[in-house]
């Protein structure tokens, strides 16, 4: 492997390229890419067996499906390459195009942001989804996956590596650090004259390890504790296949529900169905002392629920476990979320317009829902392509980051010889 400085100063020479690059060119990479992984996806499905046989008994259950490749998932890579691949090219965009007092002419024009690092735990599909996504965005980057996915990393990246190529584009602009050691990730958050910006990926221990160790701007994001509060004139039957939807579809992810918030008006009637339909699915429940005692009275015997403790409502359960608590109103509701959310994607099911009203306006997460699963926070399902992660800071991107997340500007103003006065 390549030493770091190595590393970022033959990032750095691609992403000089890879801003001036045709779009047609772009675009043919991600095609070749996708017809890669169609073609040999064998050779990745071997490798990332080897992966998932070692972290089984080790990691948990939810690490392992996150690591975990099928076919279905490859597909869903090539997909979303595809997809990338119709999308606008935002690099060259001229927006917010106007003339000042003094006869300038002024406009943005969309450039890359440079070299972006991407550190991420568990999934291989985020090594697919940032090469695409970085060189349309015409970005290089330096990648450094966990050691549990690393046979299947080495594979995908052999395959970004040849599309490059055969493609005019250099091999460099993806990079991927294939060493465990934990000193190469901390020599690439100090790398700031060749790195631009660090997107991390994975859990709080290491969105606070970059935050705490790096000299370039991080992306923070990717953790989250979602919540969806019931309000008292919500429809009950579609709010159960919406929270059932948002919680079983796919546990293990940052979109997925962990804490459903029942207006205390409904509490009685919806508790024990919600949770006699859910533990079907073989959810078990973590409840506060109302709906302790609503379900003790009224509850399925099927239903495995505990009072929940002192910190499982700030918990990311990333599996089949699910909070439940009872509030008064909307505002309770509000502050729960303010003082236990992460900021990823919250939500209402309601028929009460002001109470929508009231929540979309004061609930400060990236993306808030009304009367809709949170899965759906998604770059590919919310029109973008594939996402190199999901922003809960306030600067720069905030929700599903795609392309235009991954792009700056620069001012461009024409003049005809003008001097300030």
């Amino acid at each position: 492997m390549k030493t770091i400085l190595q590393m970022g100063q033959d990032a750095r020479k691609a992403s000089k390229i890879l801003a001036t690059a045709e779009t047609d060119r772009k675009n043919a990479f991600l095609l070749s890419l996708a017809d890669l992984l169609e073609s040999d996806r064998m050779d990745i499905l071997a490798a990332n067996a080897e992966d998932v046989a070692e972290a089984e008994g080790v990691l948990s259950p939810a690490m392992v499906d996150r690591l975990l490749l099928n076919e279905q998932r490859i597909k869903g890579m090539e997909k979303d390459l595809r997809n990338v691949a119709e999308l606008p090219d935002p690099v060259g965009e001229i927006f917010e195009r106007y003339t000042n007092p003094d006869g300038l002419k002024v406009r943005k024009e969309r450039i890359p942001i440079g070299v972006i690092a991407v550190i991420y735990e568990s999934r291989p599909n985020v090594t697919v989804d940032s090469a695409g996504l970085m060189i349309k965005s015409g970005n290089a980057a330096i990648l450094r996956g966990g050691k549990e996915t690393i046979r299947t990393n080495q594979a995908l990246i052999s395959f970004i590596q040849n599309a490059l190529s055969s493609n005019g584009l250099p091999a460099d602009a993806i990079q991927f650090i294939d060493s465990p050691d934990r000193s190469f990730m901390l020599e690439l958050l100090q790398s700031d004259p060749y790195v631009d910006m660090v997107i991390p990926r994975g859990g709080s221990g290491l969105h606070e390890f970059c935050r705490k160790n790096s000299r370039i701007p991080v992306i923070t994001g990717g953790i989250g504790i979602c919540h969806l509060f019931v309000d008292e004139s919500a429809d009950l039957q579609k709010s159960s296949e919406v929270i059932r939807n948002a919680k079983v579809q796919r546990p293990t992810v940052c979109n997925a529900l962990e804490t459903v918030l029942i207006h205390r008006s409904i509490a009685e009637e919806f508790i024990p169905k919600l949770c006699a339909k859910l533990a079907e699915d073989g959810v078990s429940f973590k409840v506060d002392g109302n709906a302790y005692n609503i379900l003790l009275l009224n509850g399925d015997k099927s239903i495995h629920f505990e009072k929940a403790g002192e910190n499982d409502f700030d918990t990311e359960w990333l599996s089949l476990v699910l909070s439940v608590k009872v509030v008064d109103d909307v505002k309770q509701a509000i502050d729960h979320i303010s003082l236990h959310g992460t900021g990823h994607s919250d939500g209402i099911l309601s028929e009460n317009q002001e109470n929508i009203r009231r929540f979309t306006t004061e609930v400060n997460s990236a993306c808030v829902y009304v009367n809709a699963s949170t899965r759906f926070t998604d770059g590919a399902e919310l029109g973008l392509g594939a996402e190199i992660a999901i922003s809960t800071q306030p600067l720069h991107a905030r929700g599903p980051m795609a392309l235009r997340e991954l792009t700056t500007y620069k001012w461009v103003i024409e003049g005809e010889y003008q001097t300030r006065k």
